[in-house]
């Protein structure tokens, strides 16, 4: 449970850290680091960090579609075969992360529409304004992205070693 605790604290303090930079973090690289390296329970500390900034911001509005925005991200990497070859790997992880990037407008313009009334018009528009910041999204998690299969062989490696102490 530290471990999950400290996941999770790790990704908010890093979303804090990095909010001088719209859209840039390295939350999607964190999600999917525990998601390979703990499967199930990758929800834990992904749900802390929701949590957390919640707490932080006042549960806003906005923070809504958390709710379910990361965990699409948690099951696409679900879905990844887990026996890939690390070549496959170090493309197939990056490029999950940019597509993630590409599409959270996407994937959070339907929470914004219900909360804030919008119609499918609306919601459509709201989409298409924010296609820059889903560029610039896509491009940090593709950088970010690039962190996720050293990561998660480095974690995979300490829990292994904590086991064994």
């Amino acid at each position: 449970m530290t471990v999950f605790a400290m996941l999770g604290s790790l990704m908010f303090c890093s979303k804090i850290i990095m909010e001088a930079i719209p859209n840039i973090h390295l939350l999607g690289m964190f999600i999917m680091v525990s998601t390979v390296v703990f499967r199930y329970k990758a929800l834990i500390p992904l749900y802390i960090y929701v949590f957390l900034n919640g707490l932080y911001a006042g549960f806003p509005m906005w923070w809504v579609p958390y709710l379910y925005v990361w965990t699409v991200l948690w099951a696409f990497t679900m879905l990844l075969p887990r026996r890939m070859p690390r070549g496959v790997k170090a493309i197939v992880y990056p490029i999950v992360c940019c597509l993630h990037g590409a599409l959270f407008g996407v994937l959070y313009a339907p929470g914004q529409a219900l909360l804030f009334g919008l119609d499918f018009n609306g919601m459509i528009a709201w989409m298409i304004a924010g296609i820059p910041f889903d560029v610039l999204h896509s491009v940090g998690d593709l950088v970010a992205g690039l962190l996720v299969l050293p990561m998660s062989e480095l974690l995979q490696k300490l829990m292994i070693r904590g086991y064994r102490n």
